[in-house]
């Protein structure tokens, strides 16, 4: 399950392996609160609604986008709590969570850290075999992040055959 955060709309991407090499798209969406509610409520929404699309899913495991902190502090300490509800909601159903910095998810989906949103969106098409996604840019983001983590458990199990050969 990939998950990318935000105080208003919290994208989740759930994927599947299969054959070793093929992803499949098993579902994917955006949990939205509304603007006018305060943080504290919004981030309530965000979690009771992650903690039921992780008991319908059942994921195995979670990724989570961390912050980009490009000079706007306040976004960032906004995506901060948002994280730490997505890691709280993961944690609580007792499932392992990654953490991906935004250029780690774009270079391990696209192998180019600096990849433009449209870029990373039609490589997740590609990667996921289907024709579109959803108009949700969160939802394809959270796809990317877990298409990043199955990526990055691919170089990890690579390397350590590596090391133990």
């Amino acid at each position: 399950m990939g998950i990318d955060p935000g105080t208003l709309n919290m994208g989740y991407g759930i994927v599947e392996e299969q054959d070793g090499n093929r992803i499949t798209m098993i579902g994917c969406g955006v949990i939205s609160a509304p603007q006018k509610l305060p943080v504290e409520q919004r981030l309530c929404l965000l979690y009771e609604g992650l903690l039921k699309v992780i008991a319908d899913f059942r994921p195995s495991e979670a990724a989570v986008e961390e912050p980009f902190v490009a000079g706007n502090a306040r976004s960032a300490l906004a995506i901060g709590r948002a994280q730490a509800v997505a890691i709280l909601a993961a944690a609580q159903a007792k499932l392992p969570v990654s953490r991906y910095m935004p250029t780690q998810v774009k270079q391990l989906v696209t192998s180019y850290g600096r990849s433009g949103k449209d870029q990373v969106r039609q490589v997740v098409k590609l990667q996921l075999g289907v024709s579109d996604l959803p108009e949700a840019s969160d939802a394809a983001d959270a796809l990317a992040v877990a298409i990043c983590h199955l990526n990055q458990g691919h170089m990890d199990r690579v390397l350590k055959r590596g090391y133990q050969e």
